[in-house]
């Protein structure tokens, strides 16, 4: 099984000794709709030095491109600082603040500094998203399923609501040059920006129509992501039936993605990120198809390893990752409270 990141020094500016912290006004709790650019470099300092302790990141993609670019409505960044450290943060996802009928969940994630961990700085982020949700029950990842987040989300009441695989597998018995059988007229073609958003927007729908975040991306989600220095056109593969564009049908897309040296692990590792097949194409073996050539791409870039994540209760689909090669790595969980 593959190992977690060796531990790399923490960044950004010290923290307070327990004791020196035990002087200053405890915590400075504050939320905004939008970080300034220092307080983003901060956060995402914290987050590299959380990485580096617990192996597994503390936020979300989501959260992450969120806490940079800014969200929707609804949306607030969550500050705790002793002095002019920032020892936590947490990102809030409510929908429209003046939606008074609005009863979705709200959504919230947090990381504490690992040097500022057990004076409850936790519990005061999590008693900001709290209050933040109001009369909403309230939803919070916690990645890795490590034993700190579950005591203290078990200590404020909630209870797992659902759990994320992350599953791995190497490349080495990849076949670097599949050559899969498509159905009719069937096609597959690299994604090409500025003229394929649309038709995977809405491929992507049908195909999600269930999933509680995928199936809800817009034009702004996909555009966010398009601009990210991973961002690989030639490993997003589009399955064409016809000539793409007005006249041709998108059946299903796979969407790889190469993580970089100290994100998911010592080395650079690939990702099935979205792997999608319209309602009409299901069960036409199309969906072995684009991940056999996805992963022959992923192993032609000189990757070793590959991730991808899924429902821990999609029985069927575990199963025929397992199948293919996929072992279990590590768990997310989210964990839910009701008012």
């Amino acid at each position: 099984m593959p190992t977690p990141p060796r531990p790399r020094p923490p960044t950004g500016p010290p923290l307070p000794s327990a004791e020196a912290a035990l002087t200053v006004d405890p915590f400075a709790v504050r939320d905004v709709p939008r970080l300034e650019a220092a307080q983003v470099e901060a956060v995402l300092a914290l987050l590299r030095a959380a990485t580096a302790a617990d192996g597994v990141r503390p936020l979300s993609e989501d959260a992450e491109l969120r806490l940079q670019h800014g969200g929707g409505a609804g949306g607030r960044d969550v500050l705790v600082e002793i002095g002019d450290a920032v020892v936590g943060y947490a990102r809030f996802e409510g929908g429209d603040p003046g939606d008074t009928d609005d009863t979705d969940d709200a959504e919230g994630e947090l990381v504490v500094h690992p040097d500022a961990r057990r004076r409850g700085v936790g519990r005061v982020l999590l008693a900001r998203l709290e209050e933040l949700a109001g009369h909403r029950p309230l939803r919070v990842w916690a990645h890795g399923d490590l034993p700190g987040s579950a005591e203290l989300a078990a200590a404020g009441g909630y209870d797992r609501a659902r759990v994320l695989l992350q599953m791995r597998r190497d490349l080495a018995g990849v076949d670097p040059d599949p050559r899969p059988s498509l159905p009719d007229g069937v096609r597959v073609l690299p994604f090409v920006p500025g003229r394929d958003e649309q038709a995977w927007l809405g491929v992507n729908a049908r195909a999600f129509a269930a999933h509680p975040e995928q199936g809800g991306w817009t034009a702004a989600d996909l555009a966010l992501r398009e601009a990210e220095p991973w961002f690989d056109a030639a490993g997003f593969l589009l399955a064409w039936r016809g000539d793409p564009g007005a006249d041709g049908e998108l059946l299903g897309s796979h969407w790889t993605k190469v993580h970089p040296p100290g994100d998911a692990g010592d080395e650079a590792i690939g990702e099935v990120y979205v792997l999608g097949i319209a309602p009409s194409a299901q069960g036409t073996g199309l969906g072995r198809a684009l991940t056999d050539l996805g992963l022959a791409h992923l192993r032609g870039r000189g990757l070793r390893e590959v991730l991808l994540y899924v429902e821990a209760d999609n029985v069927p689909a575990v199963t025929l990752y397992e199948k293919r090669g996929f072992t279990r790595f590590s768990v997310d969980v989210s964990w839910r409270r009701a008012h």
